[in-house]
């Protein structure tokens, strides 16, 4: 299993992310690759299509092969040494298969913040601790379906919230289009890395998806992810979005 250095917790702290590289084998690249595969075969995107095409399937009792793709990797064992010790991963009752079709040059405008819209059917904002994003595809190359990232904005959302409350993550209209709150956002960075690698992103982190400006021979952008929910966040949500290390280890 992979162990994460110090100094990559430390940048996840700081920088909202963390990219590690060599979790997957080349045959477990390959078997997910299958598994993306025969989901389009079976939900195609239109022969013209360019640009991002998302797959959400939902874990049922009897499993799923992306869960166990999962469970194979290693994702949780590897999510939790960015956890507080005596906090836990809690596998995911879903994923989402994202590709991104070139050739397709688009710049976001700007980021978004997950599940909160639609929110939780409870009426919470559907919150998590960590978005997982495993990669498929070699993403090296800038400009490659990457996933733009503002580097330190979950920081600053967090005291977005903590000086309004954590409702106001679901005040939307209080929010830029995206939607992000109005906080400094710096300069973004595109994550880079070889296939195999797996982003772990802090679910404030201010984010977006980025353009394919390869040709159609380069082949799509494939990653696979997983939002992941440390043990009791759904409890403590609000001390989880107002304090947005309280979580993680130092």
């Amino acid at each position: 299993m992979v162990t994460l250095t110090d100094a990559m917790r430390t940048a996840f702290r700081r920088q909202g992310f963390v990219v590690v590289p060599g979790v997957l084998s080349d045959e477990r690249i390959a078997a997910g690759r299958r598994l993306v595969a025969a989901m389009l075969a079976e939900q195609p995107y239109a022969d013209d299509h360019v640009g991002p095409y998302f797959l959400w399937p939902r874990f049922g009792p009897a499993g799923d092969p992306l869960l166990d793709f999962y469970r194979d990797a290693g994702i949780e064992e590897l999510a939790a040494q960015l956890l507080r010790p005596e906090l836990a991963v809690q596998e995911p009752d879903f994923a989402q298969v994202a590709t991104t079709v070139p050739t397709w040059p688009h710049r976001p405008g700007g980021p978004h913040v997950d599940g909160v819209t639609p929110g939780e059917p409870d009426g919470r904002p559907g919150t998590f601790s960590l978005l997982a994003g495993v990669w498929l595809t070699d993403q090296r190359r800038p400009h490659r379906g990457n996933l733009w990232i503002w580097p330190g904005t979950h920081l600053r959302f967090g005291q977005y919230l903590a000086e309004r409350g954590a409702d106001a993550l679901t005040r939307l209209d209080d929010m830029n289009p995206g939607p992000y709150p109005k906080v400094e956002l710096g300069q973004p960075t595109q994550a880079s890395g070889p296939a195999g690698s797996v982003l772990f992103a802090h679910y404030l982190l201010a984010h977006n998806i980025g353009g394919h400006d390869g040709t159609p021979v380069e082949g799509r952008r494939e990653t696979i992810y997983y939002r992941l929910h440390a043990t009791g966040h759904r409890e403590r949500w609000r001390e989880a979005v107002t304090d947005p290390l309280t979580e993680f280890r130092a």
